[in-house]
């Protein structure tokens, strides 16, 4: 319950007892009942008054925006808190007792109204989640000279190291140790790395980075 809505509360209910025809015993309650009841209310803080849901149901998934809470303190109501949860950790992330300051890694499931911190190895195990790896590859059309190109990205990134030749028959180097740039022809290089969200990015950044030596390359030319 809100702040504004407890503040007439009282006179709601007490107003019914007021207006009441009914007999005493047919009472859904009186005011004692009332006043019990008044310290037993918490109060919610960030509820908007009025505010509106939106539910979207796409293909069977179902998404529900509700401008029912807000973290914006205003004239009339409190900012929203994030409520605090408790999550346990099981399996593997349980057989070591953590250091005090030292962060624990793993996916947070949500089981009932219970929180687990599970190693990935474990998802399978304790939940329907499963995992896979992904390979991705991209090839872009280049044809600067590929040891400009690892010069350019080493003023960009802080790790840009070549790969041994056992590694690769071509000219290669590898960027933050998560992303491989392979030389494939005069005209073309291409990009391999693991699907994940910090590869991803730094696969995104690089390939932007590729872009604008491009352009930098043909614009002196």
């Amino acid at each position: 319950m809100t702040l504004a809505t407890k503040a007439i509360y009282k006179l709601l209910l007490s107003n019914y007892v007021k207006v009441s025809k009914v007999s005493v015993e047919d009472m859904l309650y009186d005011e004692q009942d009332i006043l019990r009841s008044m310290v037993k209310i918490e109060v919610i803080v960030g509820h908007v008054l009025g505010a509106a849901m939106f539910m979207a149901d796409i293909a069977g998934v179902r998404v529900l925006y509700t401008g029912d809470y807000s973290r914006e303190e205003d004239c009339h109501l409190c900012a929203a808190k994030i409520p605090e949860k408790m999550a346990k950790t099981i399996r593997r992330l349980a057989e070591k007792t953590p250091e005090v300051g030292e962060t624990v890694s793993g996916f947070l499931v949500k089981k009932a109204f219970t929180y687990q911190i599970i190693a990935l190895d474990d998802l399978h195990v304790f939940s329907q989640l499963s995992t896979e790896n992904i390979s991705q590859r991209i090839t872009i059309a280049y044809s600067g000279a590929f040891g400009v190109l690892k010069h350019r990205l080493k003023q960009i990134f802080e790790s840009v190291e070549s790969l041994p030749d056992e590694e690769s028959e071509d000219p290669a180097f590898r960027v933050h140790e998560r992303l491989t740039v392979k030389y494939e022809s005069e005209k073309h290089i291409s990009l391999h790395w693991r699907s994940d969200p910090i590869c991803d990015m730094v696969s995104d950044s690089v390939i932007i980075s590729i872009l604008l030596i491009l352009i930098l390359i043909t614009s002196y030319c």
